[in-house]
């Protein structure tokens, strides 16, 4: 728990990195705009974007959104950070340009802080919205509840950076890992939870949206690669020296079966499903 306490209506900074994001960004922006809590800034990050993103966001003529633009395209993580440090609010909050919130998400997690000084972030839950069909289902269906948060991030991470408010002071002590293309927010709330008290709540206050840029083969790729490296680092480390890391060797070898399929490498997949299968004899 962080002892720096907050003012009865803290400020929120909202941080939106964008990148080309001029598909969905109005019904972004206007989420946050319907907000019922009104005492925030829009800490709006172009990240050398080459479309309209800029135009359609300078059409809202709102002091309360402010707008960075960088010259050189980096990566998404060193954009949050470079965003974050821009920030005045006490709490941080993220949304990302093809993602929307419900009306009352600042208000009710605000709420959360100023009910409980030993809180440091909370989460909640979100709808996952699938883009071609037009359909939203609900992301975390188990109860969510509030201990041993480490190893449950670990075993299934449902920790969704658009529902996030966090304290600004725990940037002072840990911040995005740039180099990290995918798993990023993974890792940086795994460290997260070793150090702050979070509540996660189980109503959904956001959308997150699924569409065809999100779900490339390259993605795939880096998604396992990533998360094989952070595995074998992380569990060196004497922090982590009581948790077990079955469950996310078994996320690997599933996105390296899903990666080979999407790459039509079909025997590489079975190879990978034989492997497993032999193992678990062995077991």
């Amino acid at each position: 728990m962080l002892k720096n306490s907050l003012s009865a209506k803290p400020l929120v900074s909202i941080i939106m990195n964008c990148h080309n994001g001029e598909r969905y960004l109005n019904q972004s922006i206007k989420s946050v705009l319907n907000q019922s809590y009104k005492n925030w800034e829009v800490i709006f990050f172009d990240n050398k974007s080459k479309d309209k993103s800029s135009s359609i966001l300078k059409k809202y003529k709102d002091s309360r959104i402010k707008y960075y633009k960088s010259n050189k395209l980096h990566p998404l993580y060193k954009a949050r950070n470079l965003a974050i440090n821009r920030s005045k609010g006490q709490l941080i909050s993220f949304l990302d340009v093809d993602d929307w919130w419900s009306k009352n998400k600042l208000s009710k997690q605000v709420n959360i802080f100023l009910k409980d000084k030993n809180i440091d972030a909370t989460y909640a839950n979100t709808f996952l919205y699938y883009e071609k069909k037009k359909k939203k289902i609900i992301f975390i269906k188990n109860k969510i509840n509030n201990v041993n948060i480490t190893q449950k991030l670990i075993d299934k991470f449902e920790m969704p950076i658009l529902t996030t408010l966090i304290k600004k002071e725990i940037f002072k002590k840990i911040q995005f890992n740039n180099k990290y293309t995918i798993i990023g927010d993974f890792d940086f709330f795994v460290r997260l939870s070793l150090m702050a008290t979070i509540k996660g709540t189980q109503e959904p206050l956001a959308y997150y949206r699924i569409h065809d840029s999100n779900l490339t083969t390259k993605k795939v790729y880096l998604h396992f690669r990533e998360l094989e490296i952070w595995v074998n680092e992380i569990k060196k480390k004497k922090e982590f020296k009581s948790i077990n890391f079955e469950k996310i060797y078994s996320s690997i070898h599933i996105l390296k079966i899903k990666y080979n399929l999407t790459k039509g490498n079909i025997f590489q997949a079975l190879k990978e499903i034989l492997k497993k299968f032999f193992s678990n004899l062995k077991n």
